[in-house]
């Protein structure tokens, strides 16, 4: 395990943080939330940046934050309007790590600032806001950190560079023993590179897990969608015999049925129809989003959303 979270308290305010949580070996774990839900504040309460008031927290095998020299060797950090003095160059950037940072790798931070463009001999006051949020995953990914805390790190970037970035992502964590925390306004970018998601909602994690279950477990809300070209009332048969359909619907040779099983199970399903001789046109399910998982935990809507301007990245 490399970060576990139990009960992590903070207050502002009106808002209270109560968060507990866990980050394994092996996996990217996507935390979303709305504008003010304890996202970043949860980051820097593990980095030691702020001060708790409860809860115990373990990261890297040790209890408490990762507060020390040695500790922060093995964890690599990109913080929303954090960087370097803009009076540097990327130069002299370098040789800030090398003093820092006994693993850092010069030569592969060098190569890739060539290949994403960023330019070493001018200023950090220099760069636009795509060159800087680059650099600075680029240099969390310069010294092989066991952990990475990634609070919104593709900010500012286009579309060609964001996956670019993404790419670095999932090649770091081809070695094993790794680990990345991240989170991002850009939740199809989650959906596409995270293995679990954490939901933070009003400072408090309502839910957290492996994506792929966590969205069986609201798909299943949805019906499986069944076109056959003969044999209605003997599919009508067959799926009222299986214990995890719950509730059919018919319209003519279109039938919806309500079934609780896994993606293996719907498969079978499928198979056991064909096996009878019945002609199945269209089998499917509606599968919901990431969006709709984070508006289904939150009780937001996806039109209020839009007008509060829901996801970004503030306070939280």
């Amino acid at each position: 395990m490399l970060a576990e979270l139990k009960g992590i308290k903070k207050s502002y305010g009106a808002f209270q943080l109560d968060v507990t949580m866990q980050l394994e070996e092996g996996r990217i774990t996507g935390v979303v939330g709305k504008n003010g839900a304890g996202k970043s504040t949860t980051f820097k309460a593990m980095l030691g940046l702020i001060h708790t008031e409860g809860g115990t927290m373990r990261l890297l095998g040790q209890d408490g934050p990762i507060d020390s020299p040695k500790r922060k060797q093995q964890v690599g950090v990109v913080l929303s309007g954090s960087t370097f003095c803009g009076a540097l160059t990327g130069k002299q950037v370098c040789g800030i790590m090398e003093s820092l940072y006994d693993a850092f790798d010069r030569n592969w931070f060098q190569e890739q600032c060539r290949r994403l463009a960023i330019p070493l001999d001018r200023k950090i006051t220099e760069f636009s806001t795509g060159m800087r949020a680059k650099l600075k995953v680029l240099l969390a990914l310069s010294y092989k950190a066991r952990l990475l805390i990634l609070d919104e790190p593709t900010a500012g970037l286009d579309v060609v560079a964001r996956e670019t970035i993404l790419d670095l992502l999932r090649s770091y964590m081809e070695q094993e023993g790794r680990g990345i925390l991240i989170s991002s306004h850009i939740l199809s970018e989650l959906a596409d590179l995270c293995t679990s998601i954490g939901v933070i909602n009003g400072g408090v994690m309502v839910q957290q897990g492996k994506l792929e279950n966590i969205m069986l477990a609201i798909d299943s809300s949805n019906p499986l969608r069944i076109t056959v070209l003969n044999q209605v009332p003997k599919a009508l048969e067959l799926l009222r015999q299986d214990p995890q359909v719950s509730r059919l619907s018919v319209d003519e040779n279109k039938i919806a049925a309500w079934f609780s099983g896994s993606r293996e199970e719907e498969a079978y399903l499928l198979q056991k129809l064909v096996d009878a001789g019945i002609l199945v046109v269209s089998f499917a399910r509606e599968h919901n989003s990431l969006e709709s998982l984070f508006f289904h935990l939150t009780g937001e809507t996806e039109q209020k959303s839009r007008n509060t301007e829901t996801f970004g990245n503030t306070i939280g």
